[in-house]
C-alpha cells in the first residue's frame, strides 16, 4: 500500500466515523437558508476586483468530513468532483453551472496534521460558469448553514513600473569600491548595492545611497540553508547566474515524471511549482512583466563571483554557498495572479522549507484600508501567510518572514497584504536618497530600499536604465527594472544575509526580535527630504518625511547587530561629538577614557585627516567620505588609570564600534 493510499484511507475512515456518530448525514443536516444579513457577514472582500466564475469557500468543521468523503470518492477514481454532499449547497452548485469542487490546499502527507490544525483543510475552490452572477452565487453559498466564509478570489497585480530595459553590454562597467573582489562584470552598474556616486548614472547621485553590501560581504555572503520563496512569475531556473542557487527538490529531480514522488501534493516540483496551471514551472514570455520573477530572484541571490553577469545580495562567494531560491509561480503570461494561487504558493513555501517569502505583488492601494478589514474576513491568503510565519524553517529564527512591496500607486498608504502589522512592507528609494516617484508611503510602510527611478536618467538623456535596478532577466540575460517590486527583494536579500550570518554565529532569535533588528538596521533619510523633485511633474519631498518607514536598509548594520558590535552613525563633512557612556555600562561617573585606535586604512576609507580622540567624555571624529570603518575605544573602570604592581587602579576595558558615515541632507534647500 502506498503512502497516498494510506492517507486517503485514514481520511475516509475519519469521515465515516464522523458521519456515523451523527443521527443524520451531511445532506440531512442542512437547516435551510440563513437570513441575508447573516449571510452577507460571511463574505470576504467584494466582486469588484475578483476572478469571474470562481469562489473560495470555507466550510464549518462539522461539515468537512462529509465533504471530504463526497469529493474523495470522485477524485480517487480520476474524476472531477462537482457535489459536496450538502443538499442546499449542491442546489446552488447546480444553478451556477459548477465545473469543479476541490480542496484549495492539496494534501501534503508530511504536513497534513499541521494543515488541519490550522484549519486550512476547510477551504475549497468552486469553479463555475463565468456568466453566472458572481455576487448572487456568493450570497447563495453564504446562506448555507454549513458554510463559514465565502471569499471573492481577488486579482493581484505586480508592483513595478514600466518594462525591462535590456542591459547594453558594450563599454566597461563602472568601478565599485568593493573590497571583496567579486568578478561579476556588471557589479559596477548595481549602484543599489555599492553606490560610489558615479555621475554617469545620474548627475545628482549620492554616494552611499545603497544597502551597503560591500562591507557586509566582508563578513558573510549567504548560506544555502536559507531558502527564499519568490512568489511571482516563474524564475528562470537554468539562468547561468541563478542555476547554482536554485532550491532543488531532490525527490522529484530523481523521481518519475508525472508522479508526486515526495507526496507533498505536487508532481515534478523540482525547483518550485506553477500554481497558475497546476503544472511544472513555465517560463513566461508575454503579459504584464514576464521577466519579473527572474529579475526579483537575481537581486536576492544571483550567483556572486562566478565571472558572469551581476551579483546578488545573498548570492554567496562563488563556492556554492549562496541562499537558495524557490520559485512559486503565481503569474504566467496574461493569466494568474489571484488570491487562491498566492495562498497555495505560500503554504507550499512553508511546507517545503522556505524561511522568507518574497512577495512583489499586492492589491491596489485603497482597496483594503485597515488591518481589521484585512483580518476580519479570515481570508484564505491571510491564513496561509499566518501558517507560513508560524513555521520555523531556519534554525536562526523562530518563524517565517513575509516581505511585501508597498505598492506603486503614489499614494499615502501601503497596499495590502504588506500593510498588515505582522508583515514587512517595503517602500522604494532612488539613487540620490529621495523617494522614487511612484512609491507608496505613509501608514503600513515599514522600511525603504532601492527601487530605482527611471526619470532621473531619462531627464538627462541617459537612456540606458542606469538609474533603475539591474538584475537577471529571462533568456539568460540582464536588464533594468524599477518599482517597489525591485525594492522588496533588496529587503528579502538583506534578511536572508542576516539569517545566514546568524547561522554562522550560532545565534537564534524570535521572529519579533529579528524583525526589530531588520527595521532598526537603517540609515536616516528624512533629513534629505527637502524641496521638490521633478518626475515629469513635481512632488514635494517634505510630504514623505516620517512616511517611508524607519529608514534605508543597511545590510552591514544588520550583521553588526547580530555580531553585537554597536554602530555609530555620523554625517560626512561635520565634526561629530558622540557620547559613548551607554556602551560602557550607562554611567561615566567612574570611567576614564584612555585611547582611541583606528587603522590608517580605515581613516583613509572615511577621509579622516585628524585622528579621532576622546574629548570631554565624547568621541570626536570628522569624516569626509561615506563608508564604514572600525574603531576601538579603551577606558578604565574603577579609577583614573589601570592598576599595576605599584599603583592601585581599575580594570582596562575596551569596546569596538562600527562607524557608518553617510552624507547629510542638502543644506541648499533640498533636491534641486
Amino acid at each position: 500500500m502506498t503512502r497516498t493510499t494510506t492517507l486517503w484511507s485514514l481520511l475516509l475512515l475519519s469521515a465515516a466515523l464522523a458521519l456515523g456518530s451523527c443521527t443524520k448525514d451531511a445532506t440531512e443536516q442542512a437547516t435551510g437558508p440563513e437570513p441575508e444579513a447573516k449571510a452577507a457577514s460571511k463574505l470576504v472582500f467584494s466582486s469588484e476586483n475578483a476572478v469571474r466564475g470562481e469562489l473560495l469557500v470555507c466550510f464549518g468543521e462539522e461539515a468537512v468530513a462529509g465533504i471530504e468523503s463526497s469529493v474523495m470518492q470522485v477524485t480517487r477514481s480520476g474524476g472531477v468532483a462537482t457535489r459536496s454532499g450538502i443538499a442546499d449547497f449542491d442546489a446552488v452548485l447546480g444553478s451556477i453551472g459548477v465545473k469543479a469542487l476541490q480542496r484549495l490546499f492539496p494534501v501534503d502527507e508530511r504536513n497534513e496534521e499541521r494543515t488541519r490544525a490550522a484549519g486550512l483543510h476547510r477551504w475549497y475552490v468552486v469553479e463555475f460558469d463565468d456568466a453566472a452572477d458572481l455576487d448572487k452565487a456568493a450570497l447563495d453559498m453564504a446562506r448555507i448553514a454549513e458554510v463559514s466564509k465565502v471569499e471573492f478570489n481577488q486579482q493581484l497585480m505586480h508592483v513595478h513600473e514600466g518594462r525591462v530595459i535590456p542591459l547594453a553590454e558594450t563599454g566597461a562597467a563602472p568601478q565599485t569600491r568593493a573590497a571583496v573582489g567579486f568578478n561579476d562584470p556588471h557589479l559596477g552598474r548595481q549602484w543599489h548595492y555599492i553606490n560610489t556616486g558615479d555621475k554617469s548614472i545620474y548627475s545628482k547621485i549620492k554616494a552611499g545611497a545603497d544597502v551597503n553590501c560591500d562591507e557586509a560581504w566582508q563578513l558573510c555572503t549567504g548560506d544555502p540553508r536559507v531558502i527564499v520563496a519568490v512568489v511571482d512569475n516563474c524564475v528562470q531556473w537554468d539562468h547561468p547566474d541563478l542555476a547554482a542557487n536554485m532550491w532543488t527538490n531532490t525527490a522529484e529531480l530523481n523521481g518519475s515524471e508525472g508522479r508526486d514522488d515526495d507526496s507533498n501534493g505536487y508532481a515534478d516540483d523540482i525547483h518550485g511549482f506553477n500554481f497558475v496551471d497546476n503544472t511544472t514551472l513555465t517560463i513566461s514570455t508575454k503579459g504584464d512583466a514576464p521577466d519579473h520573477g527572474t529579475h526579483v530572484a537575481g537581486t536576492v541571490a544571483a550567483v556572486n563571483n562566478n565571472g558572469t553577469g551581476v551579483a546578488g545580495i545573498a548570492g554567496g562567494s562563488g563556492k556554492n554557498d549562496g541562499v537558495k531560491i524557490m520559485s512559486c509561480q503565481i503569474f504566467h503570461d496574461k493569466d494568474g495572479g489571484d488570491v487562491a494561487m498566492a495562498a497555495k504558493a505560500i503554504k507550499y513555501a512553508a511546507d517545503n522549507g522556505a524561511a522568507i517569502i518574497q512577495c512583489s505583488y499586492g492589491y491596489p492601494a485603497g482597496s483594503v484600508t485597515s488591518d481589521a478589514a484585512y483580518s476580519s474576513g479570515a481570508s484564505a491568503e491571510k491564513q496561509a501567510i499566518d501558517y507560513f510565519i508560524a513555521k520555523q524553517n531556519c534554525a536562526a529564527v523562530s518563524g517565517g518572514l513575509a516581505i511585501f512591496a508597498a505598492g506603486n500607486d503614489m499614494t499615502g498608504m501601503s497596499s495590502y497584504p504588506g500593510a498588515y502589522r505582522d508583515y514587512i512592507s517595503v517602500t522604494a528609494m532612488s539613487c540620490d536618497y529621495t523617494p522614487a516617484y511612484y512609491t507608496n508611503y505613509g501608514p503600513g510602510c515599514n522600511i525603504a530600499a532601492p527601487g530605482g527611478d527611471a526619470y532621473q536618467s531619462y531627464l538627462e538623456n541617459i537612456n540606458t536604465g542606469a538609474s533603475e535596478v539591474l538584475s537577471t532577466v529571462n533568456g539568460g540575460k540582464y536588464g533594468y527594472m524599477q518599482g517597489t517590486s525591485m525594492a522588496c527583494p533588496h529587503m528579502s536579500g538583506v534578511a536572508a544575509l542576516g539569517l545566514s550570518y546568524a547561522l554562522s554565529k550560532g545565534k537564534h532569535y524570535t521572529r519579533d526580535e529579528f524583525i526589530s533588528m531588520l527595521l532598526t538596521a537603517v540609515n536616516e533619510i528624512d533629513s534629505r527630504f527637502e524641496g521638490t523633485k521633478s518626475t515629469g511633474a513635481k512632488i514635494t519631498l517634505e510630504d514623505y518625511r516620517g512616511k517611508m518607514g524607519t529608514g534605508l536598509t543597511d545590510a552591514y548594520q544588520l550583521l553588526m547587530q547580530i555580531e553585537g558590535t554597536p554602530c555609530l552613525k555620523v554625517s560626512t563633512n561635520k565634526l561629530e561629538l558622540i557620547t559613548l557612556t551607554k556602551h560602557f555600562g550607562g554611567s561615566a561617573q567612574d570611567l576614564t577614557y584612555l585611547d582611541v585606535e583606528m587603522s590608517k586604512e580605515d581613516m583613509d576609507k572615511l577621509g579622516i585627516t585628524s585622528a579621532p580622540k576622546m574629548y570631554n567624555g565624547q568621541l570626536m571624529i570628522k569624516c569626509t567620505k561615506p563608508g564604514v570603518a572600525r574603531i576601538k575605544v579603551s577606558a578604565v573602570g574603577g579609577g583614573t588609570r589601570p592598576g599595576s604592581e605599584t599603583i592601585m587602579g581599575g580594570i582596562e576595558i575596551s569596546k569596538e564600534f562600527a562607524i557608518i558615515a553617510r552624507e547629510t541632507g542638502a543644506e541648499n534647500g533640498g533636491w534641486l
